[in-house]
């Protein structure tokens, strides 16, 4: 029998800030792309009640842990639960369970930052923000740990919705935070671009990006899911977090890649590979990037190792306990 620590969503929500989550997950990255293990996700789809359970992993041995997300979304409850087991990677025995809500939009937001800081241009400043969730506030508070941001235009359909987005952001950040009416007003001059929807549909004309642009796209976690058009697609230098999942259910690349505007060869290298140096990223300042994100376990442990050192430090959560299944078979 072991102890296992149970963590509760409102007992980490203040345990790290944006620049530390950047940097766990920077260097679980780093990891995976020296050959570390982490699949995409395994995603069971319900009829009736409409719903989804969702499941993927990753082992980063350097942290010294390993785990992943278990999550639900759907059903009766028309929410989204999210659980993450957390294990020793030398000894396997159970670290941590933690409630994972409160950590969702910051894991997420550092997968996005690493991707910008690994992709974008050294000299941008200006940002658009396409979406105006808890997902966008997280993709943005990461992203201005490693960019030097001067100004931020978001644009989502609803004007409300947009305009909370920029009142609310724009007093915890050096740049400039503004609503604008349209997507295609976010992009212009933009240096780069984050869309964090759940668009089935292209929310921007790929023709009209700049050069030198880089985007980040989170909300392409499903073949339904298309956040890029065809043309920001065949444009792009494109870097997904795992190849094997671009290939699953990177919706915008599927599509692509479907009508024959790319092949599969167009993967240019996974986020790791880049972080590690194995394969260049940018290689000029005209050059179209895109890391697109549809979440991993390679965030999800790094993020959540994080919170379970510190809540250790601080004394936090509850101690419970596990029996091994040698225990369980011969009762000793």
């Amino acid at each position: 029998m072991t102890e296992t620590l149970f963590l509760t969503s409102g007992e980490i929500a203040d345990l790290a800030d944006p620049a530390a989550y950047v940097d766990a997950v920077r260097d679980a990255y780093r990891q995976v792309g020296e050959g570390a293990p982490a699949d995409p996700r395994t995603k069971l789809v319900n009829g009736e009640p409409p719903g989804f359970l969702t499941t993927y992993a990753a082992v980063l041995p350097e942290t010294g842990a390993m785990g992943g997300y278990t999550y639900s979304a759907g059903f009766g409850a028309r929410d989204a639960w999210f659980v993450t087991p957390l294990f020793d990677a030398e000894s396997g025995e159970p670290l941590a369970i933690l409630d994972g809500a409160s950590m969702n939009p910051y894991k997420t937001g550092a997968a996005g930052a690493v991707g910008v800081d690994a992709l974008a241009r050294e000299d941008a400043t200006s940002l658009a923000v396409i979406g105006s969730g808890a997902q966008a506030r997280g993709q943005l508070k990461a992203t201005a740990t490693v960019r030097d941001l001067e100004t931020v235009w978001v644009y989502s359909p609803t004007k409300e919705h947009r305009e909370a987005f920029a009142g609310d952001t724009n007093p915890e950040l050096d740049a400039s935070v503004a609503a604008v009416a349209s997507a295609d007003a976010a992009i212009e001059d933009a240096d780069i671009v984050i869309t964090a929807t759940n668009a089935g549909e292209p929310v921007f004309d790929g023709e009209a990006l700049e050069p030198g642009t880089h985007v980040t796209a989170m909300g392409q976690y499903d073949p339904s899911k298309r956040e890029l058009d065809h043309a920001t697609i065949e444009r792009a230098t494109y870097v997904p977090d795992l190849r094997a999942r671009a290939l699953q259910d990177a919706g915008s690349f599927l599509s692509a890649l479907e009508a024959g505007v790319v092949d599969e060869d167009h993967i240019h290298a996974e986020l790791g590979e880049v972080v590690a140096g194995v394969e260049p990223g940018r290689t000029s300042d005209t050059e179209v990037t895109v890391f697109d994100s549809g979440g991993t376990g390679i965030e999800t442990v790094a993020a959540a190792y994080l919170l379970y050192e510190r809540a250790v430090e601080e004394g936090l959560g509850q101690s419970i306990d596990f029996s091994p299944a040698s225990e369980a078979l011969t009762g000793e």
